[in-house]
């Protein structure tokens, strides 16, 4: 899965070799705005609504994806000054052995959200099939698992590099973009037969506050923060890998949101699918989409393989890929996905405060000579760095009891700020530790 031949040992634990740094801004840019589309972020845009009015929702969703994009593309910047993994960082900051809990968590919401796309895959597939008269039969389903899976099993068998310089920036991207292109200008003209002034104006109910609202547009880049790090440590430089991801990643959250919030004021349905395939052109879209959300279950895939071979490198990338994705397919076989997905955002927030901790340790450290020496460190750091296990695991308490002491202020803001600012304070951890 790596494009070097004498890849170390322990890929996952050691910087990126020069050979192996090819992502200019423009890639940046096109993996995180494919990674941003998805109809996910769409769902979770009409979630705005009826308790926004429309001003509001548009406010909260420029607003909350400038800086959760932001938090994103910074912390592709400090990967990318490092050329290390999210699991190095988290090996760095928290000591070699106690990051095996924090990795080990994020291999676990890794295989849940990978499984989690395959479900999305494999129902709006049928969904688009029978719309088109096909696929009635009830094993369809269980065909559409393997077909999805099968198409994962052949991505992680091949290089990530190839997979996001050609794959995706040359193919999926254009086609993505012209799929959103198609269904914005629909409903925006939906929007202006139903009378747009009416639509602009329209208030609220009540029911969520602008912050709470702020923290569900936020929670979408917040939830790839542990993943970021595995695809911007291949950049040339900080500066384009923080550019890239911002923008990528802006753009396509404030995209897809503001397109969950349209369609909901103009096509109102319970399935967002459906809404979209009573569309002009919607089938093709819908279809279009659905190609791009491959990249979605090949990132949770790719990214779960990091986190495995850092703590068992006698496996390959590739056949940890392999193995994780056959785990996927059969999960996706039995569980009910929809009913586990606030289970997958609880083990989502324990990542809140364990980035804001890292961001805070390493965000003006990025330079600094112990980190250019990698792999040195990482040998020697075998313990616990214990202050900053004891924040983050404060953390985790400060992120569940915000919303019973102040529900209007929401979760993830201020418990990023709060373990920003107290990791910024802790004592620097020494290689001994």
């Amino acid at each position: 899965m790596h494009s070097s031949s004498s890849a170390p040992a322990n890929q996952a634990l050691s910087p990126t070799t020069p050979s192996e740094r090819v992502f200019a801004l423009h890639d940046h840019a096109a993996l995180w705005f494919s990674l941003g589309v998805g109809l996910l972020v769409m769902q979770v845009g009409a979630y705005l609504l009826p308790a926004l009015s429309t001003q509001q929702a548009v406010l909260a969703i420029v607003c909350g994806s400038l800086l959760g994009a932001g938090l994103l593309g910074w912390m592709a910047k400090i990967a990318c000054d490092t050329g290390l993994s999210s699991a190095a960082l988290m090996t760095h900051v928290y000591g070699r052995q106690f990051a095996k809990l924090p990795i080990l968590l994020n291999l676990v919401q890794l295989i849940g959200w990978g499984t989690f796309e395959l479900v999305v895959m494999r129902d709006a597939s049928v969904a688009i099939a029978r719309q088109a008269g096909g696929m009635a039969a009830s094993h369809w389903p269980v065909v559409m698992t393997l077909v999805w899976g099968a198409v994962i099993g052949l991505l992680i068998s091949g290089s990530m590099l190839k997979l996001v310089r050609q794959l995706i920036a040359r193919i999926a991207l254009p086609l993505v973009v012209l799929s959103l292109l198609w269904l914005t200008w629909h409903f925006v003209g939906l929007a202006l037969e139903q009378g747009w002034q009416g639509i602009w104006q329209r208030p609220g109910t009540g029911g969520m506050g602008w912050l709470p609202a702020m923290d569900l547009v936020v929670a979408m880049p917040i939830s790839w923060l542990p993943l970021v790090a595995d695809y911007a440590r291949h950049g040339r430089d900080g500066r384009s890998a923080l550019r890239g991801t911002w923008l990528g990643f802006g753009l396509a959250n404030v995209w897809c949101y503001g397109l969950g919030v349209l369609i909901t004021l103009t096509l109102p349905s319970e399935n967002l699918v459906t809404a979209l395939l009573l569309a002009q052109g919607g089938l093709i879209a819908l279809t279009l989409i659905l190609i791009d959300e491959v990249d979605n279950a090949y990132g949770d895939t790719y990214s779960g393989a990091m986190a495995a071979h850092s703590m068992a490198p006698r496996w390959s990338l590739r056949r940890w890929g392999l193995g994780l994705t056959v785990v996927c397919v059969l999960l996706a076989l039995v569980l009910p996905m929809h009913s586990i997905e606030p289970f997958l955002l609880m083990l989502s927030s324990v990542f809140v405060p364990l980035f804001g901790v890292i961001l805070g340790r390493l965000a003006w450290q990025a330079a600094d000579q112990r980190l250019a020496q990698a792999p040195q460190w990482l040998a020697q750091a075998r313990g616990a760095h214990w202050p900053a296990v004891l924040l983050w695991l404060a953390g985790v308490g400060f992120y569940h009891g915000v919303p019973l002491l102040a529900p209007a202020a929401g979760s993830a803001l201020p418990t990023l700020l709060v373990c920003f600012v107290l990791a910024r304070l802790l004592p620097r951890a020494t290689p001994a530790q």
